[in-house]
C-alpha cells in the first residue's frame, strides 16, 4: 500500500507534451523558409529574394508563405529577428566571461560584433546592400527602433545595471548608446585599425565613473 501511496504523489512529468501535427509543421515550414531566406540573402543580397523562390526551395506553397509571414517585408522582419537573437545571445555569453572587468569586457563584445559581421555571411550581405546604395535589408538593421538597436542597447544596458550598480542609471543608458552605434557604425564601415574596438569601448566607458558617495554626517 505505500508503494501504492507513493505512486499515486509522483510528481507529473514536467516535459512539455508535444505540438500537435498541423503547429510542428507550421514551425518546421517557418524555419525552412527562414533558412532559404537567410541563405538566398547571403548570396545574392536581400533585392534577389523572392517568396516564388523561397517556395520551391523551401518546398512549400507560396500561399503558405503568405499565410505565415504575411509578405516578402515580413520575412524579412522574422529573419532579421531570429539573427538578432542568435547575435545577441554570443554577446552577451562574451560579456558574461569578463564581467568582472567592464572595460576589457565591452571591448571584447565590440571584437565579437565586428568578427561576427565579417564572418556571417548575411551580415555581409545587408553590409554590401549598404555599400551599394539600396536600402533593402539594411532597414531592418539600423534605423528602425527594433529589432537589432533597441535588442543589443537593453542588453548592454541591463549588463551595465548588474555590474556597475553605483554608476548613475543615466550614465549607463548613455554608455550602452554610445556602445551600439558606434558599434553598428563600424559593422558598416569596416575599419583595419586594430585599436578600434578599445576606442569604442573606451568612449562608453568615459561615463561610467561611479557617483561620489555621500558624505556621511557626524555623530
Amino acid at each position: 500500500m505505500r508503494s501504492e501511496h507513493r505512486l499515486l504523489h509522483t510528481p507529473p512529468d514536467t516535459a512539455p507534451p508535444p505540438d500537435p501535427p498541423r503547429v510542428a509543421w507550421r514551425k518546421q515550414m517557418r524555419e525552412r523558409v527562414l533558412d532559404e531566406a537567410w541563405l538566398l540573402a547571403s548570396e545574392a543580397g536581400w533585392d534577389h529574394v523572392r517568396v516564388a523562390d523561397l517556395a520551391v526551395r523551401a518546398e512549400v506553397s507560396r500561399p503558405s508563405i503568405y499565410a505565415e509571414f504575411g509578405n516578402r517585408a515580413g520575412i524579412g522582419q522574422a529573419l532579421v529577428h531570429r539573427e538578432t537573437e542568435r547575435f545577441l545571445a554570443g554577446v552577451a555569453e562574451v560579456l558574461e566571461v569578463r564581467r568582472d572587468d567592464v572595460a576589457a569586457a565591452l571591448e571584447a563584445g565590440v571584437a565579437y560584433a565586428l568578427a561576427e559581421a565579417a564572418r556571417n555571411p548575411f551580415i555581409r550581405a545587408v553590409v554590401t546592400a549598404a555599400r551599394g546604395g539600396t536600402d533593402a535589408l539594411l532597414p531592418f538593421l539600423t534605423s528602425r527602433p527594433e529589432p537589432v538597436f533597441s535588442q543589443a542597447w537593453h542588453l548592454v544596458a541591463a549588463w551595465l545595471g548588474n555590474v556597475a550598480p553605483r554608476v548613475s542609471e543615466s550614465d549607463r543608458l548613455e554608455a550602452a548608446d554610445s556602445l551600439v552605434r558606434l558599434t553598428i557604425s563600424h559593422m558598416l564601415m569596416p575599419s583595419s585599425d586594430a585599436g578600434a574596438c578599445r576606442r569604442v569601448a573606451r568612449a562608453a566607458c568615459a561615463g561610467l565613473e561611479p557617483a561620489p558617495r555621500e558624505p556621511q554626517s557626524g555623530p
